[in-house]
């Protein structure tokens, strides 16, 4: 089910789909903070376990493939069981992953943590956006406020763990990181997820088997292989292309943001929010608060994406913001001329990255079958977190042979691959 753009599309949510929402968008962020809780965790754990950076960066490189691959069977997952049990089962592995961080005593224990952390979090989002695209009626809007969960778990999960940090040691802050995700897991037993009676009938005459969940029975690998070749389209091609750009750009972009930023920010500002003298000087960089500030506008964008997904074709919308992305790309090195430049581009830069999310998810809701739902998703995931993370790569290689100017030019040349791709995609449907 994904609801084209009408008056119908914009009547309030009723109770049950706003409980879903918020359901889902809690799971979201907490998805995201414990992602990158672990990269502040991580300069502590090199001195606990007296390794290297490389030992360490290998399991948690493990950890975050995990994240990635395992959303294609994640999404498997949910065709065969529901969305909602997958969420349940990743919030409580999340929980006890995390406390399993905290009781690690060796270097094996901690990887075997976070490999868990990787695998119970990779079907997070098959599972959650599976539920939102067929069971709340206001899809765009959904997966707007989805997306703003996603963000604020972005923005302040870090914050929250450094904080925790200089008040508890790393084991007690861990294990207190896993109870957000246990009240939440608690809270989604009473989330009612059942499809309404209209969409099981709409399911039975469009001749999904789904009835009174969001399952379609027995999985086997020869009903993945047919599922997997009714998503061939050339329509979702073109969807998963538009995906991995989206993916490319946006590991390219904000990988190395918090570096660029500090360098461009120390030639435009000089601010002293810390005595000089402070023992805290050294901890304190301006560039990070204003990395998270851009963070904290990307909820603007995912709110701004769940709108335009309502109000016009989801891919006449791609055009228009993936073309704004070619545009603030090239503008990005020209605005450090001046500071009130440089931050309007930066914070528009944060919206506009994350405009694109929920309008992309939408997308692959309209150009898949509900009962593929799960798979389509676990196929998206797969090229974001997949694919697209050669885009921290790329942006290494480039600002290793080349400069800042070169990789923002670099990031509008894909963002104009993704803008062709959308444009073509509008095409073939009208």
């Amino acid at each position: 089910m994904f609801n084209a753009p009408g008056a119908s599309s914009l009547e309030p949510m009723d109770h049950t789909d706003r409980r879903i929402v918020l359901f889902t968008s809690a799971a979201h962020g907490l998805v995201h903070t414990y992602e990158l809780s672990i990269p502040i965790l991580m300069t502590v754990w090199l001195a606990e376990f007296s390794m290297t950076a490389a030992t360490l960066g290998l399991i948690v490189t493990i950890g975050y493939g995990l994240f990635g691959v395992g959303a294609l069977p994640g999404g498997v997952l949910v065709d065969r069981y529901g969305s909602k049990p997958l969420i349940l089962a990743c919030l409580g592995g999340m929980a006890a992953s995390f406390v399993l961080v905290g009781l690690s005593g060796s270097i094996l224990s901690l990887a075997l943590a976070i490999g868990i952390w990787g695998v119970t979090a990779s079907v997070y989002h098959p599972a959650g956006l599976a539920l939102l695209s067929t069971r709340v009626e206001r899809t765009g809007m959904a997966l707007g406020y989805h997306g703003i969960g996603g963000n604020i778990g972005i923005a302040l999960g870090p914050l929250a763990t450094a904080v925790l940090l200089l008040w508890f040691d790393w084991r007690v802050v861990s294990m207190l990181l896993a109870i957000p995700a246990v009240v939440v897991l608690v809270l989604g037993f009473f989330v009612d997820t059942r499809p309404t009676a209209a969409q099981s009938t709409a399911a039975a005459d469009g001749g999904d088997p789904a009835g009174d969940n969001d399952t379609k029975g027995k999985v086997t690998l020869s009903t993945v292989l047919e599922d997997s070749r009714a998503l061939a389209t050339v329509a979702f091609g073109l969807v998963i292309v538009v995906v991995m750009m989206n993916g490319l750009y946006y590991r390219a972009f904000l990988t190395f943001l918090p570096d660029l930023l500090g360098d461009l920010i120390d030639g435009l500002v000089t601010i002293e929010l810390v005595d000089p003298e402070s023992p805290y000087a050294e901890e304190f960089d301006l560039a990070r608060y204003f990395y998270v500030a851009i963070l904290i506008a990307g909820v603007f964008g995912q709110y701004l994406g769940g709108y335009l997904a309502e109000r016009m074709a989801v891919e006449r919308a791609l055009v228009y913001v993936f073309g704004s992305l070619v545009l603030l790309a090239l503008l990005f090195v020209p605005a450090s001329a001046t500071p009130a430049t440089f931050v309007a581009i930066s914070l528009l830069l944060g919206v506009t990255v994350f405009t694109i999310q929920p309008l992309e998810q939408a997308a692959v809701a309209k150009h898949s079958p509900p009962g593929t739902r799960g798979l389509s998703f676990g196929y998206t995931f797969l090229a974001i977190f997949g694919i697209g993370a050669l885009g921290a790569g790329l942006a290494g290689l480039v600002l290793t042979v080349a400069s800042v100017r070169e990789l923002f030019v670099v990031l509008a040349g894909i963002a104009a691959v993704a803008a062709a791709t959308a444009f073509v995609l509008r095409r073939r449907g009208e």
